[in-house]
């Protein structure tokens, strides 16, 4: 059985199978009782090319209404435009531009009616909104803002009533064969043999037919009714927000038309809007244009759009359009989902089905054909072959019944029922253990894992940072909340040089909530580190409004540093960069003393330093480095920051405890046989110490760095990869190298 599966469906793969192997499959499986069942979890691929062909159809549409507007806008300058027109109903709601108004600006990108609104903050002032403090919005104005301008949500298919599956459990081949079965046995049973015992027979096989039908459509309403509330959890994504002069998280399905939004690299656009301010934005239009370039938004090119993502940079962004307004919301109300492939499980059930129904359709129809010939021979002996009688028709009904019971017999009908409820017990206590899955079949696959690779930041850790080691103008302390001591020893320059660098050099910002105490806003690095600078009482608004930003390199995981260039109150630029403690410490040749002088960085200071580095690696902390560097009045913003002559002010430990229950889940892996694997950008003796003390690095295991694993051959990463157990600092290019190797 084995062989011939193999042998018959072994091109049909668990995930990722062709179009064409997928079409080869269904046509084996044509037989197959109630398809629309058994291939539930099956890609329909006439969807999926229906799917595939509008999906391009609006991305070429997007995309030649981008480039058409482009073309055309130096010969629309002296068009005079037609007068825009408020509706009474927008007017009377307080506004001065409607919904489709600001769709059409933002999905056309259309600079020249934005300049005729008055730009941005035209816009702004016709949605009654601040581009600084965002909405000022209590209950009433929001739910009128809502009447004129809709929610931030996408319309959602119904959700499937209980008889719905019903039906469709119905539509079993095999079940209808039985209730034809039971109807003739009910009528002739009772014109037999009366009432009741004349039934017996055809009220067994509706109760067994019933008593399917109701545990599979039960199976599959509750199925989804989970699926339901996963969506529900799926859903809870919050964002930085600006409104009622406070910056604060709120859920993407609360924004409304005029909130401003702070996005940074990674982030999704969750609504079309308007660019407000921002540095070095760069968002990847590729989910809607299907164009892989990143597309460069400023002042001069204002418009997101929902569904992108910053790919770089950070911005404010004023929201003008929601809901299924926005350019995402038109797209997925044109799409339809074409379905996953089938699980391993799931081929050999369907394989297994194909065959025994197969050979249980050809054992039914040989019974049915010797019953009918021992009949008819019969009669021919008795020479009763022209006269056939009810008996006769009866017997006839009763050799049909014997072959329809072989095939109910040889397919297990119970089977696809039992492991779907096996599935959905799984599911659930793996929803007890706060573990998530989205479809079913997911805890099938999930069972086969050998290896898991996970990261290190916020998975294995809490991702709640504190600054507790510090070596500030070349003096290392254990940094405390009063940090008096570590105050004392340090020059009041370099205190100021320290102050500026962490206040402007940052994505994070310190606010003041409702309740009017401060709260810091960020990463959870930006956020340690402003915590550190007003331990040692700086003021965040101070020191920010002290100097001019005049550039900003935000941090991404390339370049692991970032940068800023400030104008100084006295005049000139200065450059701050913060980053891995080992790039930035290579760009430094200069460093503050202890006496607080600029002095070179000789070669027994960078042996300090990097002596450091290593002490606060080997004790599970996160190294930071801050450097600046003067510039020339020169200078222009165009310009890259510059990645060398920098002065080291110091290097920062970051403390990341580990999540409670973390080693006793990675030993629970290691005696189930599955490897836990530690991938990170962190530096390799942080990730190496952090390993340890989660009980992933043991002491037959390889720690290895990022650059060194891609210099390895293929037969060296064969050998080498079975070992690995913690790779750092890493790309995204080194993991799927590494997981084709194990698989």
């Amino acid at each position: 059985m084995e062989s011939y599966l193999n042998e018959s469906f072994g091109d049909v793969k668990p995930k990722h199978s062709s179009d064409e192997v997928l079409q080869k499959w269904r046509q084996l499986c044509s037989v197959v009782k109630n398809p629309k069942r058994r291939f539930r979890f099956t890609a329909n691929l006439s969807k999926r090319y229906e799917a595939a062909a509008m999906r391009q159809t609006n991305q070429e549409k997007l995309r030649i209404a981008v480039l058409v507007s482009k073309a055309a806008f130096q010969f629309i300058q002296g068009v005079q435009p037609s007068e825009y027109t408020v509706p009474e109903e927008v007017k009377s709601a307080g506004y001065q531009i409607c919904a489709d108004e600001l769709g059409y600006i933002v999905e056309g990108h259309d600079v020249k009616k934005l300049k005729i609104h008055g730009g941005v903050d035209g816009i702004a002032e016709k949605l009654t909104t601040s581009i600084t403090n965002g909405l000022n919005a209590d209950t009433e104005s929001i739910n009128r803002r809502v009447g004129v301008y809709g929610i931030n949500k996408f319309t959602e298919s119904q959700t499937r009533g209980f008889f719905v599956f019903v039906w469709e459990a119905l539509q079993d081949m095999t079940l209808m064969i039985l209730g034809v079965c039971a109807f003739v046995s009910l009528i002739v049973g009772i014109i037999m043999e009366g009432w009741p015992k004349g039934a017996h027979d055809g009220l067994g096989i509706v109760a067994s037919i019933l008593l399917v039908v109701f545990v599979t459509a039960t199976s599959d309403y509750r199925q989804s009714l989970q699926f339901k509330d996963l969506d529900k959890e799926k859903k809870k994504i919050s964002i930085q927000v600006t409104r009622n002069g406070y910056r604060q998280k709120m859920s993407i399905y609360d924004l409304l038309p005029g909130d401003i939004v702070h996005l940074s690299i990674g982030d999704q656009v969750p609504a079309d809007g308007l660019f407000v301010s921002g540095f070095s934005v760069l968002i990847d239009e590729s989910s809607l244009t299907g164009e892989s370039e990143p597309v460069m938004v400023s002042a001069d090119n204002p418009f997101l759009l929902s569904g992108t993502k910053v790919q770089d940079g950070s911005c404010k962004m004023m929201v003008t359009t929601v809901g299924m307004r926005t350019q995402w919301g038109k797209l997925i109300a044109t799409l339809s989902e074409g379905g996953d492939d089938e699980t391993p499980l799931q081929v050999k059930l369907n394989g297994v089905a194909t065959i025994i129904g197969k050979i249980g359709l050809f054992f039914a129809v040989v019974t049915f054909a010797v019953l009918v010939q021992g009949l008819v021979s019969r009669k021919l002996r008795e020479g009763t072959h022209w006269s056939w009688s009810g008996d006769d028709a009866l017997e006839m009904l009763e050799f049909f019944a014997v072959a329809v019971t072989i095939v109910v017999v040889a397919v297990p009908e119970g089977l696809p029922l039992a492991v779907t409820l096996s599935l959905a017990f799984a599911m659930k206590k793996m929803m007890n253990d706060k573990a998530l899955v989205r479809h079913l079949a997911a805890c099938e696959t999930m069972g086969s894992a050998t290896s898991i690779c996970s990261d290190k930041t916020g998975t294995l850790t809490t991702n709640h940072m504190t600054v507790v080691k510090s070596c500030i103008c070349m003096n290392v302390k254990d940094v405390s909340k009063a940090n008096k001591d570590l105050l004392s020893d340090l020059p009041d320059f370099a205190v100021k040089l320290l102050l500026q660098s962490i206040f402007n050099n940052t994505g994070g910002e310190v606010v003041v909530n409702k309740d009017g105490k401060r709260e810091i806003l960020g990463t959870p690095t930006d956020t340690a580190l402003l915590e550190f600078a007003l331990s040692l009482g700086g003021d965040f608004q101070a020191e920010r409004q002290a100097s001019k930003l005049v550039k900003v390199e935000p941090f991404n995981s390339t370049k692991k540093r970032m940068g800023v260039v400030l104008e100084l109150p006295e005049g000139g630029l200065r450059a701050h960069t913060k980053g891995a403690s080992e790039i930035i410490l290579a760009n430094c040749d200069k460093v503050i003393n202890q006496n607080g002088e600029i002095v070179p960085l000789d070669e027994a200071s960078i042996d300090h330093l990097n002596a450091t580095i290593n002490q606060f690696a080997h004790e599970a902390l996160r190294t930071l480095c801050l450097a600046y560097t003067e510039l020339e009045s020169g200078f222009s913003p165009e310009n890259p920051i510059p990645i060398s002559g920098y002065t080291c002010i110091g290097i920062v430990g970051i403390k990341d405890p580990v999540r409670p229950g973390v080693k006793e889940s990675v030993a629970v892996c290691r005696a189930a046989g599955i490897t836990v694997r530690m991938v990170t950008g962190d530096n390799i003796n942080t990730a190496k110490a952090i390993a340890r003390e989660c009980g992933i690095l043991t002491d037959d295991g390889i720690a290895i760095e990022g650059p060194e694993f891609r210099k390895k051959k293929q037969e060296e990463l064969l050998e080498l990869i079975p070992k690995i157990q913690v790779l750092a600092p890493f790309l995204f290019m080194d993991l799927p190298t590494m997981m084709i190797i194990i698989i």
